[in-house]
C-alpha cells in the first residue's frame, strides 16, 4: 500500500478498531496478572512474540536478519520496550484498568516534548503548548484523585506514566535512528527479541512467578503473544509507515475513553467526577498536540 498524506476511510476504521483492541488488551493483561506475576508474564509474552514474528517473517519469506549496523539502536530499543511493558504490567497489577488508561495514554504528551528537541520540524507551537497543558493537568488531576475503596495505589498511577514516557522514546528512537530503514516487522523484532532477557532477568525480584494460575490465564497469555504483540503491534508500525505519524497519534486519545469505559463496563471500577475530568482533559491536549500544522 502506498504513503497516504492524509487518514482515508479505511485507516479511519483501521485506527478506531486498533484503538479499541489496545483497550481491551489492558482488560486481558489484568485477568492475567491474577496467576501470573506481572513482570514474569511480559517476559514469557515477549518469549511468544519472537517465536511467532520469527516464523510469521520467515514463512512470509522475509527472515528475520539481525545486521550489526542496526545493533546499537536495536539495543536500546529493545531495552525501552522491556522497561516500557514492565511498568505497565505492574501499573496494572497495583491499580485500576480505567486510571492506567488515562495515565499511559499521556504517551503522545511525553513524545511532543521530546520531538520539540529531538526531531527537525516537530517545535512546538501555540496550540501545542496549549495541549500540552491540558494534558499534564489531566495526568496531575488523576494523579490526585483516589476512590474510597477503589483498588489504586500511588505507585502504580507512577508506573504507568513512566510506561507512557518509554512508550515515547520508543517511537522516537523510530523515527530519529538508523531504525527508520528497517521493516516494521523487524522493528518490533528487535524490540522483543531484546525485551526477554532484561524482562525473565528482572522476573525474580518482583515476587514468586506463578499466583493462581488456570487455564483462562495460559489462554490470556498466548493471545498477548501471538495477537497483539506479534500481529497488532506490527499492524500499528505498518499504519505508521503508511499514514502520517500526527495523523495516526490523533487516534490515540480513543484508547483512553474505550479503556475507561471497558474497566468500568467489565470490571466494574469505580470511575469519579475527578478522573472522568482527568480524561477529558488528556483527550482534548492529545488532539491539541496532534493538530495539522496551518501552511
Amino acid at each position: 500500500m502506498e504513503r497516504s498524506n492524509g487518514i482515508d476511510a479505511f485507516g479511519a476504521v483501521a485506527l478506531g478498531g486498533f484503538a479499541l483492541f489496545l483497550a481491551f488488551n489492558q482488560i486481558i493483561i489484568k485477568m492475567v496478572n491474577a496467576g501470573l506475576q506481572p513482570v514474569f508474564f511480559a517476559g514469557l509474552r515477549s518469549l511468544i512474540a519472537v517465536v511467532a514474528l520469527w516464523g510469521w517473517m520467515r514463512w512470509r519469506g522475509r527472515p528475520a536478519r539481525l545486521s550489526r549496523d542496526m545493533a546499537g539502536p536495536g539495543v536500546a530499543v529493545g531495552l525501552v520496550f522491556g522497561f516500557e511493558f514492565l511498568f505497565m504490567f505492574l501499573a496494572l497489577d497495583l491499580t485500576t484498568v480505567t486510571r492506567t488508561a488515562v495515565l499511559l495514554y499521556s504517551m503522545p504528551v511525553w513524545m511532543a516534548l521530546a520531538a520539540h528537541f529531538l526531531l527537525p520540524g516537530e517545535r512546538l507551537n501555540g496550540m501545542r503548548i496549549v495541549g500540552l497543558a491540558a494534558a499534564f493537568s489531566g495526568v496531575a488531576l488523576a494523579l490526585s484523585d483516589r476512590v474510597p475503596g477503589g483498588q489504586s495505589s500511588l505507585a502504580g498511577d507512577l508506573c504507568a506514566v513512566v510506561a507512557a514516557m518509554c512508550w515515547a522514546a520508543i517511537a522516537i528512537l523510530a523515527r530519529a535512528t538508523r531504525l527508520a530503514r528497517l521493516r516494521p516487522d523487524m522493528q518490533l523484532f528487535w524490540q522483543v527479541l531484546v525485551s526477554v532477557p532484561l524482562l525473565l532477568l528482572a522476573a525474580p525480584f518482583f515476587g514468586p512467578f506463578i499466583r493462581d494460575l488456570q487455564p483462562i490465564h495460559l489462554a490470556g497469555l498466548l493471545y498477548q503473544g501471538v495477537v497483539v504483540v506479534a500481529a497488532g503491534f506490527a499492524f500499528w508500525l505498518w499504519l505508521l509507515s503508511v499514514y502520517p505519524a500526527s495523523g495516526v497519534a490523533s487516534f490515540a486519545f480513543l484508547t483512553p475513553v474505550f479503556g475507561v469505559a471497558l474497566g468500568w463496563l467489565l470490571l466494574d471500577e469505580p470511575v469519579g467526577p475527578r478522573l472522568f475530568a482527568a480524561l477529558i482533559l488528556v483527550a482534548v491536549g492529545i488532539v491539541l498536540i496532534n493538530r495539522p500544522r496551518k501552511a
